[in-house]
């Protein structure tokens, strides 16, 4: 009988898609709150979850042209091989997912470039053009290999006043609201938001906080600093 170290009660697992999100804060009434929607229930990732705007990078976010890209020092945090374009592309995404989502537009005024593409046109219409170099890099997490739908989502944040329009939302997430940074816990929300949100909240603070690399074993929670070396 030939052996198999292949474990049946355990599913294939699949490559994990690159995706970011944008964590919006701002400050009200002394408190640092954070925009949030809950996925539907019908979502294939986390229903019913709620999540910072974001979603899949997609290949207009190569092609549409920031005013100036991220610091050398947040590319090699990305996990992206040294890919200037790769790291642009993904912060590009969480923008972008944040106006479709959000209805949010950031940046300043500049050319896009050529590239088509719905949502990229709603900015090219307002004649903005998202500088980079103005968004933090809070961490990286990977959906445990349990999971049919996988995700390598990397979170960037912004003020609330640096953003432009009105929040609206395209259904895709329910239930837009300002969350309490220090309440995530009381809404349902995952492990990975409270811990991204806990390095913003450390970094608002004044505190020292590095980007997080949170990465899951079977069954168990890996909390590593993405700044320690591997």
């Amino acid at each position: 009988m030939i052996s198999s170290s292949i474990d049946p009660l355990k599913p294939a697992q699949s490559r994990p898609r690159d995706a970011a999100s944008l964590v919006i804060h701002r400050r009200s009434q002394g408190q640092y709150e954070v925009l949030m929607g809950k996925r539907g229930r019908r979502a294939r990732f986390k229903p019913g979850v709620y999540v910072f705007p974001g979603g899949a990078l997609d290949r207009s976010d190569y092609l549409a042209m920031p005013a100036q890209g991220l610091s050398t020092e947040l590319v090699q945090l990305l996990a992206v091989s040294g890919s200037k374009s790769k790291s642009n592309a993904l912060a590009m995404a969480a923008i972008r997912e944040c106006y479709e989502e959000c209805g949010l537009l950031f940046g300043e005024s500049g050319n896009l470039g050529t590239v088509s593409h719905p949502s990229w046109e709603a900015f090219r219409k307002e004649g903005l053009v998202p500088n980079l170099r103005d968004l933090e890099f809070l961490g990286r997490a990977i959906t445990p290999t349990y999971h049919a739908v996988r995700y390598h989502a990397r979170f960037f944040a912004i003020p609330f006043e640096r953003m432009r329009g009105s929040i609206v939302g395209n259904g895709e997430l329910e239930d837009l609201r300002w969350v309490r940074a220090d309440g995530l816990g009381d809404i349902g929300s995952t492990i990975i938001q409270e811990s991204i949100v806990t390095t913003l909240l450390r970094r608002l603070q004044g505190n020292d906080a590095p980007a997080q690399r949170l990465f899951y074993a079977w069954g168990r929670h890996n909390f590593v600093d993405l700044r320690a070396k591997s």
